[in-house]
């Protein structure tokens, strides 16, 4: 047994499907879009990493025996005579043609984002067969690069009105999500889908799946940081000595270190350790302690806890008259943080004059877990066939789900006149320029994007 067997990465009713379509079937073309969602626009991201793990291995004999015994098993027919056809005749890769917009791009709601076809008339059968991996390897690191960029959206507009500079923005939404994936490839790829819109991260495999399958070198950065299990096995007498240790190992000129701060008592911490004890190390370090409360609830511990800071470190007002505090403290907030509950801490600093600059949030499973395909309403449907030599429209407009109707023919992405996107038919686009491009033909990968390139076109 291979660990990919790409014959059995399927919905079970997919095998019959072979024997559903009418006869003189050709070719297949389906097409993708987020039918409707809670953000405007998606960022496209995500299949270049599933070309590059996927559909660049051809299957073998291995891969058709086992599918075969496995789905009579499972009590479905087979086509064997299929994919014998695709090992023999295409050397085991899938004669599909995949085109899709640049990746980073941004795609309005009800647009195609990816078009797929088989491009040997004997697979037909292919382009719906491969719906299912296809839709799963898109929905979640789209997803996730698109609740990502919301958030960025959010911070900028928090740094806009408080802050002199947008600076700090590349870092501000630190990744915590990696144990809250469901698997290690959730997490690589939503960690991956983070960082294209940010560069803090403590999703090691995120950063493995952007140099794996987008060539990027390093694509995130982190700091040293405490966990609670390394601060209470200094038990609680000696807090203050599990604080020392830590900007005695990693504080310094230059450097970052973040201590979690609430084991015991969170106000005790800030009033009488590192505003009392250690106050003086503290400034001298010549680096940046960030202070994590991780209890409570978000939105006042953060507002109180940056009082407190500020009365004892003291605040200067910058060009907004927002209060910052100096460069060697910060806070970061990780625990109870979405993205309803961030534009609710801003808010509530912004009300009590305190700058977006003072602090960097910790996103976990609300960032890689807690999302799902409907987020999106993302789908991807046949939308025509070619029969005998001629083409026709494939759709559905169920009465019961008006929502749920598809789009017509083959397709096209254009600007028009008014610089939006707009899905038109194939055959009605003229002389304008088609956004979706080959990325992938029979085997080959037509398209290579960098990290870098991705990371721009997402850009805000």
């Amino acid at each position: 047994m291979t660990s990919h067997n790409l014959i059995l990465n399927v919905d079970s009713y997919k095998a019959s499907h072979y024997l559903q379509y009418p006869p003189g079937a050709e070719k297949v073309s389906s097409y993708v879009e987020c039918r409707g969602g809670e953000f405007p626009e998606a960022v496209f991201f995500g299949l270049q990493a599933f070309l590059r793990q996927y559909l660049q291995t051809p299957i073998h004999m291995g891969d058709i025996d086992e599918a075969e015994e496995m789905l009579h098993a499972h009590g479905l027919p087979f086509h064997r005579a299929g994919w014998e056809h695709i090992l023999e005749e295409h050397g085991g890769l899938l004669p599909l043609e995949i085109s899709a917009v640049p990746e980073g791009t941004l795609v309005p709601l009800h647009n195609v984002m990816l078009q797929v076809v088989n491009t040997c008339p004997a697979c037909f059968w292919l382009t719906s067969y491969m719906e299912t991996a296809l839709v799963r390897a898109l929905w979640y690191p789209i997803t996730v690069a698109t609740q990502s960029r919301g958030i960025k959206k959010i911070l900028a507009h928090y740094l806009d009105e408080t802050a002199d500079s947008r600076d700090s923005l590349p870092y501000m939404l630190h990744d915590f999500g990696a144990r809250g994936a469901t698997s290690l490839e959730s997490a690589m790829l939503g960690g991956m889908a983070h960082l294209v819109n940010f560069h803090g991260t403590d999703t090691v495999s995120g950063l493995v799946a952007a140099r794996r399958f987008y060539d990027a070198e390093m694509a995130g950065f982190s700091i040293p940081a405490a966990e609670h299990s390394t601060m209470t096995a200094w038990g609680k007498e000696r807090e203050a000595d599990a604080y020392a240790n830590m900007l005695d190992q990693f504080a310094g000129p230059g450097k970052v270190v973040a201590v979690v701060s609430d084991s015991y008592d969170l106000w005790y911490a800030i009033d009488k350790l590192w505003g009392g004890t250690l106050k003086q190390r503290v400034i001298d370090s010549g680096g940046t302690l960030v202070v994590r409360p991780d209890s409570g609830d978000p939105v006042q511990i953060v507002t109180e806890s940056l009082e407190r800071l500020m009365k004892i470190f003291g605040a200067k007002e910058n060009s907004r008259s927002y209060r910052v505090l100096p460069d060697y403290i910060r806070i970061i907030q990780g625990d109870g943080v979405s993205r309803h509950s961030i534009p609710q801490i801003l808010q509530a600093m912004k009300a009590r004059r305190q700058s977006a600059d003072n602090i960097t949030f910790g996103m976990g499973g609300e960032l890689l877990q807690k999302l799902n395909r409907d987020i999106m309403s993302f789908a991807m449907k046949a939308s025509a066939i070619r029969i005998d030599g001629r083409w026709h429209d494939v759709y559905k407009d169920p009465v019961t789900g008006p929502e749920k109707k598809s789009k017509r023919g083959r397709l096209a992405l254009i600007r028009n006149t008014s610089d939006e996107m707009e899905t038109v038919r194939l055959e009605d686009l003229g002389e304008r320029q088609n956004l979706l491009r080959p990325v992938y033909c029979d085997g080959r990968i037509l398209v290579e994007n960098s990290f870098e390139a991705v990371r721009e076109r997402a850009e805000l």
